[in-house]
């Protein structure tokens, strides 16, 4: 699948009111593992793919800025929307930013942000971009990542389990995969894999795994 057809693919979905992968709260793994980023009150963290995420209105609860880039125009409204409160909305380029509070939101697509109109960024949370697009796409967007906000800390959350037993999205992300692709800049740790209860859409084994990134040059 090339990029217009991914995007055309994700479109669709929320336009069809297709979001099962939506969860109602903040992710567990999110709120047991985010404060080993050890990042200062205030950080900038970026979320790419964000949808509607609850993660996001936990992050700013812990008093970090929130910057998240969605495709969907329909799923930013509804975030806000579901909120209550009425966003700021500016054209940047091709994209429009939505902003309210400590949350601001870029929606189209994430290959057209660039690093000037992000801003600085602190740290990374991916729970849905990396699963989200198949392997040619993954690789492309692991490489405008670190262009657009270079080597911060990051968590990210995969899965994994028998690709043959579903197509995907989501799509199976390997530990091969994860460390070469960003273990030329991280210093790449498991903090937890753990079973997905009742299996993947309830038709196949699967685990959920929480990795750690830390910069290299970090490191001393």
């Amino acid at each position: 699948m090339d990029a217009a057809s991914n995007a055309v693919f994700w479109q669709e979905k929320w336009e069809r009111g297709e979001t099962g992968f939506h969860e109602a709260r903040a992710n567990p793994l999110l709120t047991r593992y985010f404060g080993a980023l050890d990042l200062p009150a205030g950080a900038r963290i970026f979320v790419p793919l964000c949808g509607m995420s609850q993660d996001m209105v936990w992050l700013a609860g812990q008093g970090y800025q929130v910057i998240g880039c969605e495709l969907s125009e329909i799923a930013v409204e509804r975030f806000f929307s579901d909120l209550g409160v009425t966003p700021e909305v500016i054209q940047v380029g091709t994209l429009r930013r939505f902003s309210a509070s400590d949350i601001s939101i870029f929606a189209g697509n994430i290959f057209d942000l660039t690093q000037d109109v992000v801003g600085p960024v602190e740290g990374i949370y991916d729970r849905a971009a990396l699963i989200a697009l198949p392997e040619d796409l993954r690789r492309a967007y692991v490489a405008h990542l670190l262009a657009l906000t270079g080597p911060v800390p990051e968590l990210l959350v995969t899965l994994t389990y028998d690709q043959s037993c579903l197509k995907g999205p989501p799509f199976s992300v390997d530990e091969n995969f994860v460390r070469t692709a960003y273990d030329k800049v991280y210093d790449v740790r498991c903090l937890q894999s753990r079973e997905v209860e009742g299996g993947l859409k309830g038709r196949c084994p699967a685990s959920e795994n929480v990795w750690q990134f830390s910069p290299l040059a970090a490191r001393s």
